[in-house]
């Protein structure tokens, strides 16, 4: 299971209240469009949800996604980074491989070895 803990952060622009942020849904939605946009809607001052574009959140949920995948990752780029650094040559798995998608330049170096 992945562990994800949170602080939101409130601003006094982007935090209103639930009753406020029924008024104003249309402007909410419209504003949350931009990038980086988000409002923290509160009940009885402490922070309940949160509105931000679909599009923000598809971003979220992928990077969350990649993280449970490559739990990782930071440490593996660090090692490719040392070896690439010092020569020390690895053969390292290719995104194409990790997805089962033909490679183009596989196919490229099949129809030259023909």
């Amino acid at each position: 299971m992945f562990d994800v803990r949170y602080h939101v952060h409130m601003t006094t622009k982007t935090t209103v209240s639930i009753t406020e942020a029924r008024k104003r849904i249309f402007d909410i939605a419209e504003q949350v469009q931009r990038p980086n946009v988000y409002y923290t809607l509160t009940d009885k001052g402490r922070p309940k949800a949160v509105v931000m574009s679909a599009e923000e959140f598809e971003s979220w949920a992928e990077t969350l996604e990649v993280m449970r995948d490559f739990p990782n990752l930071s440490e593996d780029l660090k090692e490719i980074e040392r070896d690439i650094r010092s020569g020390k040559y690895k053969t390292y798995t290719r995104l194409e491989d990790l997805l089962h998608v033909p490679s183009k330049l596989k196919a490229k170096r099949r129809k030259k070895s023909r």
